[in-house]
């Protein structure tokens, strides 16, 4: 296992109903996979089905809202000019 891999997982704490577990490691053991890895997996199937607005990142669109409408184009520009106006202050 790769050093800088085991640095970016975080470790949790999941009570599971016997049945659950019974099932999950059976499913690990046909795929070759640890249990660990098979419900990271699971995990990530089940954030990939999340309408795009559920998503976290989604709370982001908007927050840099500007009345300016080349603002996606022409940033650098306009950092230019807003910077200017504070140093002339």
């Amino acid at each position: 296992m790769d050093h800088m891999t085991t640095l970016t997982k975080r470790p949790i704490q999941v009570y599971l109903e016997a049945r659950q577990d019974q099932a999950l490691r059976r499913l690990a053991a046909e795929e070759g996979v640890s249990l660990s890895e098979l419900i990271r997996r699971s995990v990530d199937l089940l954030l990939a089905e999340l309408p795009v607005e559920q998503d976290p990142a989604w709370k982001i669109v908007g927050l840099g809202s500007s009345d300016v409408s080349d603002l996606g184009t022409r940033h650098d520009e306009h950092i230019v000019q807003e910077l200017s106006k504070e140093i002339n202050r």
